[in-house]
């Protein structure tokens, strides 16, 4: 029998906080909510992603991992990657690649967020 593979988890790590608390929270319009942990690391989840069969993820500031433009991109579903691209960029983001096509399956942008992660965007419009 052939396992199904989804993403589950996700982790984008962070060097300040707040700041990146507050510049995902105006880019994607949502709260982050503090999380318990052992007290080494602190973390704020995403919400709703168990609730509408999408990833769980949080921002985490851990002393063994940092913020890099480098390894794995993840993509949040958007209504409309033009519309929080701009919202990144008018919170201290970065746009490295603006809203293109990918043809039938919609549309991917790339942002980089405050803390130096390159973060990507997909939509169907």
């Amino acid at each position: 029998m052939e396992t199904k593979i989804y993403l589950a988890w996700f982790e984008i790590y962070v060097d300040n906080m707040a700041r990146a608390k507050n510049f995902y929270e105006k880019v994607f319009n949502c709260v982050l909510m503090p999380q318990p942990t052992d007290g080494s690391f602190e973390l704020f989840q995403f919400p709703d992603a168990v609730f509408s069969n999408g990833a769980m993820g949080a921002l985490v500031k851990h002393p063994m991992r940092k913020p890099s433009l480098d390894g794995t991109l993840i993509y949040f579903n958007s209504d409309d990657c033009a519309i929080q691209s701009s919202i990144a960029l008018q919170n201290g983001g970065q746009l490295f690649k603006p809203k293109w096509s990918i043809g039938p399956n919609g549309f991917l942008a790339i942002f980089g967020d405050t803390e130096g992660n390159a973060i990507g965007l997909h939509s169907f419009e």
